[in-house]
């Protein structure tokens, strides 16, 4: 008779796989949420643009100031001169919140600067996320998880010491390295040790509720310190207690057992066990064993991101995912921040927008095992560059458009992009190959970062022509739309393997075949063990 043999989430099932440490993880991978939140938007608050005009003190009484310039009556015609005197800011707008652009002047001639700063803190988004994926893989999750943490913190300390536009972007590089790294560690680790069933439920419902609080209190929490300083050391102290999480979690296990190093592991889930109030029987830590060295002697044949280029068929849908997030990323930044000129204080427009976040993830939650990812994917970016443009077109051809008209299909446009990014990242996991779906995904991911570095520069293209970042995101999301026809449906299907499985996988379907409009066969509803799991599975 042949030995038992059990796998990791077997081993999990023995320690107790949604208990009281669960519950822990749970909470603390809602604080990551919170951190998160007030790292990643909180550089659109301290780079808020309040009303200004020139100050006209030092001129002739027959002027009027305008924002850069000063307009000097001179014999029955006006004169246009560079305003030199300095400017007067309103921040009624923003409640009195002093930012960095009031602080330091960083408006007419010297309005480059905060865009620059914020297309740095996107560059180390995309340096940061490739060396820490990398180091993620030597050092293991946990490590790269307070490293990045401790990247947030330096990097808005630095910030604070800003007094130039050098410093200032050094220090959002710095900032920026720790985006995404972050979050998704601990993502990765808290996903691992939850009952499988319960991985996609459990974690969406966290980030919904969180990340969408703490993004609706961000500018608040500005507010109330009054200050850009003062606000990022506030947002920057609790990444410390980040360092205490040596002591409460632990390593990711599959990590731990694919270094060969499955004793820590084992100790891993011991640990869990007893805190779960459960006993791991030595028979049971045996068979893990056995499980574990059967597959880590395994050599298999290791494929890399490019196989994914090789064929014609995987490399066109390869293309289009890389694609797809970037307009999804990109947009979703571009998104978020545009929250200036329409007719409300950037704050509340914020608050209203980021209200959508819950919404979004519960409607994932509900539609998305029904009408399946391809459909969801192109309808919600089709709605989002809908409304976008159409918001674009208001502006350009209304000489005074309603506020809550504009409003009313910003909090559309936003409720329809959180849908389209949240949902993304899973769509892409289920269509990369196994052999290669860690390193496809993490590429995929990068790409649309980078493409999040061009957000501020589109954003700022509305001081030429002042619609034209909804115009330009509008005309992307809609052909990020149709982009994602040509990709096949994976709701019910076997997902591919390996690369010649990829090349193959859905080519049977046509550029409208949707899983909500045709019931499933037999022959489709056979499901990969990760079909339903999150994206950093």
């Amino acid at each position: 008779m042949a030995e038992e043999v059990i796998d990791i989430d077997t081993m999990l099932n023995h320690a107790g796989d949604f208990g009281r440490y669960q519950v822990l993880l749970m909470v603390l991978f809602s604080a990551i949420n919170t951190f998160s939140a007030f790292h990643y938007f909180g550089q659109t608050f301290i780079s808020v643009l309040p009303d200004y005009v020139c100050d006209n003190g030092d001129y002739l009484e027959n002027t009027i100031a305008q924002q850069c310039e000063i307009w000097t009556l001179s014999n029955n015609s006006y004169e246009k001169q560079r305003c030199t005197s300095g400017w007067i800011f309103n921040n009624s707008d923003t409640y009195g919140f002093i930012g960095i652009i009031e602080e330091l002047k960083w408006v007419c001639s010297d309005d480059w600067k905060p865009a620059l700063g914020q297309s740095v803190f996107f560059i180390g988004s995309v340096l940061g996320s490739l060396a820490l994926g990398i180091l993620a893989d030597m050092i293991g999750r946990l490590y790269v998880l307070i490293i990045a943490n401790m990247l947030a913190f330096t990097g808005n300390i630095a910030t604070v010491l800003s007094s130039n536009v050098i410093i200032f972007a050094a220090s959002r590089f710095v900032a920026g390295c720790a985006t995404d790294s972050n979050f998704v560690m601990m993502y990765i680790i808290v996903m691992e040790y939850i009952k499988p069933s319960l991985r996609t439920f459990g974690l969406n419902l966290c980030i919904g509720i969180f990340y969408c609080l703490s993004c609706m209190a961000v500018p608040w929490v500005a507010v109330l310190l009054g200050n850009w300083r003062l606000f990022l050391v506030f947002i920057s102290i609790p990444h410390l207690f980040v360092l205490g999480f040596f002591c409460l979690v632990p390593e990711s296990a599959q990590w731990l057992i694919s270094k060969g190093r499955t004793d820590e592991a084992i100790e891993c889930f011991t640990r869990i066990a007893k805190i779960n109030r459960k006993t791991i029987s030595v028979k049971a830590i045996e068979a893990l064993k056995r499980y574990c060295s059967g597959h880590v002697s395994i050599k298999r044949t290791h494929e890399s991101f490019l196989g994914l280029l090789k064929t014609p068929k995987l490399r066109r849908k390869t293309l289009i995912l890389v694609f797809k997030s970037m307009v999804m990323t990109l947009c979703y930044d571009a998104i978020s921040r545009n929250v200036n000129g329409l007719g409300y204080s950037p704050f509340i427009v914020f608050t209203t927008t980021s209200s959508t976040i819950l919404p979004a993830c519960l409607f994932i939650l509900a539609v998305q095992d029904r009408i399946g990812r391809k459909a969801l994917a192109s309808g919600s970016l089709f709605i989002c560059g809908l409304f976008t443009a159409c918001s674009g077109v208001i502006q350009a051809f209304t000489e005074a458009p309603k506020p809550i008209v504009v409003i009313t299909l910003a909090v559309i446009a936003r409720l329809s992009i959180n849908v389209a990014y949240n949902s993304g990242a899973q769509y892409a996991v289920e269509l990369i190959p196994t052999v290669v779906r860690g390193q496809g995904v993490s590429a995929i991911h990068v790409a649309g970062y980078a493409a999040s570095v061009f957000s501020p520069q589109i954003l700022y293209l509305s001081n030429v022509w002042k619609p034209s970042p909804e115009v330009i995101l509008g005309m992307l999301l809609v052909l990020g739309a149709i982009a994602c026809l040509f990709l096949p449906e994976t709701l019910n299907k076997t997902l591919p393997v390996t690369l010649k499985d990829g090349e193959e996988f859905g080519e049977d379907e046509g550029i409208f075949h949707f899983a909500c409009c045709k019931a499933p066969s037999e022959s489709t509803t056979a499901l990969h063990p990760t079909h339903g799991q999150n994206s950093y599975s």
